[in-house]
């Protein structure tokens, strides 16, 4: 942190002779206020630290940043000016700042509230679609993890079919479940603590089998032609991504167990280790490798699950937490 944020020249030229550096807590923000706010934002600091600062409640400032632009976009200069064109507009005097809310942890349920749409703000820069990223925002800033539609609906204020659409989105995604509510009909939206790493775990997958795809190409093609060099760079890059993302080398892992599961599948029975291998044409250590594998990192398979039926027997099921237990009933599982 700048330490001399808080006794920048300006301080001493905007404030009268006597009077403590911030204003009364529900008064307007004024243009140095706003000032501050942007130069704290820029030395790092967090919305708590500038309201002390400002003598502010932490909602006022996580009110002001969030509706002028965000963490990384907040203006001085344009948060004045808007503030204005808004009193202009409805033609009313700008009313003082509200007593800030707490939640039952005493934080500032307006500043979780402000943080909540800044992470959504991220999500939204790296390509998640705007909806889906402040559900997944608020499912995350929630300490159950878990919301309702109606909760969404209600803490967005969207519809319920933007809602919807967003959370079939993320399941697509598989960052986020459903599950029903015990004793109601109604279903909860859930994020696991785990979320993470099954997304790490689904990249570091996807450029595994980037990777597979290429270097079939680059043996199709011949390496030796501009085509076929073309793939054997695309494989290299992939490999070494999939690699540095699960630290060792994923692409020839995962491949392998893709195409073990394949083959239980394809059988359509369950199998020792020694017919897979003589029906894939492998070593018997590579197969036994692949299961190991696919055993240690479940993620791999996406909905489906390797199951160890005997110590040498393998059958591929569907995953345990992709169905509910009325859908496999259902089923006849």
């Amino acid at each position: 942190m700048n330490a001399d944020w808080a006794s920048r020249p300006e301080r001493a030229a905007s404030e009268p002779e006597g009077k403590g550096w911030g204003r009364m807590p529900g008064g307007r923000l004024t243009h140095d206020e706003r000032r501050r706010i942007a130069t704290g934002l820029a030395d790092g600091l967090g919305y708590a630290e500038i309201a002390r600062h400002l003598d502010r409640p932490t909602s006022t400032v996580s009110r002001e940043v969030a509706r002028n632009g965000g963490h990384g976009g907040y203006r001085a200069d344009h948060a004045q000016h808007a503030t204005g064109r808004r009193a202009r507009r409805s033609g009313t005097v700008v009313p003082r700042e509200e007593p800030a809310a707490f939640d039952e942890h005493g934080r500032d349920a307006e500043a979780v509230r402000a943080y909540a749409e800044e992470f959504a703000a991220l999500m939204v820069a790296t390509g998640l679609p705007r909806m889906a990223a402040r559900v997944l925002a608020r499912l995350v800033t929630t300490d159950s993890g878990s919301l309702t539609a109606s909760e969404l609906v209600a803490g967005l204020r969207v519809s319920p079919a933007s809602v919807s659409k967003a959370v079939g989105y993320l399941e697509g995604l598989d960052v986020v479940r459903r599950e029903r509510d015990a004793g109601r009909r109604r279903e909860r939206y859930v994020i696991d603590d785990d979320v993470w790493l099954r997304s790490w775990l689904t990249s570091a997958r996807t450029n595994a089998m980037w990777a597979e795809t290429a270097r079939r190409g680059a043996e199709t093609l011949d390496a030796a032609t501009p085509a076929g060099a073309r793939l054997d760079h695309m494989r290299q890059f992939f490999t070494g991504l999939s690699d540095d993302m699960a630290g060792g080398t994923t692409a020839e892992v995962f491949a392998d167990v893709l195409t073990v599961l394949a083959a239980l599948v394809q059988a359509g029975t369950p199998l020792a280790v020694d017919p897979l291998a003589a029906a894939l044409g492998w070593p018997r250590d590579r197969v036994a490798d692949a299961l190991r594998d696919a055993e240690r990192h479940p993620d791999i398979a996406g909905p489906t699950a390797l199951a160890r039926l005997a110590p040498d027997t393998y059958a591929v099921v569907a995953a345990p937490d992709r169905l509910t237990a009325e859908q496999r009933a259902a089923l006849g599982a």
